[in-house]
């Protein structure tokens, strides 16, 4: 996003639109320690090398050096590839829906459903998936566990879940099957298809745009009402 804004503004006059970046941290006891390398990809105009590695480094490290996890070692790979002149469609054919890794937790809670873009609420892959995060971001901040993840499964045709699991990686106050039970009695969180687009307003978007979900990933900014 920062680099948008800098591409935007023409801060940095020589970018292009053809942008991707990517962290590897590493985590002691389930919490990030360490950011260990900083791998940014992107579309510019012909320009020196040495120049969008410096002017790039500049901005990764303005972003993440209040997170505190970056330290001597950390590895700043830019346009590794040493150009990268043609971007878009016309160079690398692909569809931002099908990277549901990096629309969701990068990696770092398991996905095993659907893409999200182009589907419309009534499809589980997009609305289960916020509902899952609603619910469990709920359950972190009534302080039934410090981390959670719901796993949703269904079948087509069937409006109640099959299955819902909760694992809250041992930090829950109350035992994992009990949280499972409240989310499966629905009386707090129902899970049909049509209750979550009725709890989370996902007909009519107030505040909040689907064609903003499309950039910058589905989840971890305040205005969408998953979050």
């Amino acid at each position: 996003m920062r680099l948008a804004e800098a591409r935007k503004s023409g801060e940095i006059a020589y970018l292009r639109p053809d942008a991707k970046a990517q962290l590897s941290v590493r985590y002691n006891n389930g919490k990030p320690i360490q950011i260990t390398s900083v791998v940014i990809s992107h579309q510019t105009d012909e320009v020196p090398h040495l120049q969008i590695c410096e002017d790039l480094t500049a901005i990764a490290k303005e972003v993440l050096a209040p997170t505190g996890l970056l330290h001597y070692g950390t590895e700043y790979l830019i346009n590794p590839t040493g150009s990268f002149i043609l971007g878009g469609a016309y160079a690398d054919s692909g569809l931002t829906g099908r990277k549901i890794i990096v629309d969701t937790y990068g990696g770092t809670g398991r996905h095993g459903g659907g893409a999200f873009s182009g589907k419309d609420p009534s499809k589980v892959d997009r609305s289960a998936a916020y509902y899952a995060r609603y619910a469990a971001k709920n359950i972190v901040a009534a302080g039934l566990a410090e981390k959670c993840e719901i796993q949703v499964a269904y079948a087509i045709g069937v409006a109640r879940p099959l299955s819902i699991n909760v694992n809250s990686f041992g930090t829950g106050t109350v035992d994992d099957s009990l949280l499972q039970q409240i989310l499966e009695s629905g009386e707090i969180f129902d899970f049909r298809p049509t209750a979550i687009i009725a709890d989370l307003g996902l007909l009519e978007p107030c505040g909040w745009s689907y064609s903003a979900t499309a950039s910058y990933g589905h989840f971890g900014r305040s205005q969408f009402p998953w979050e």
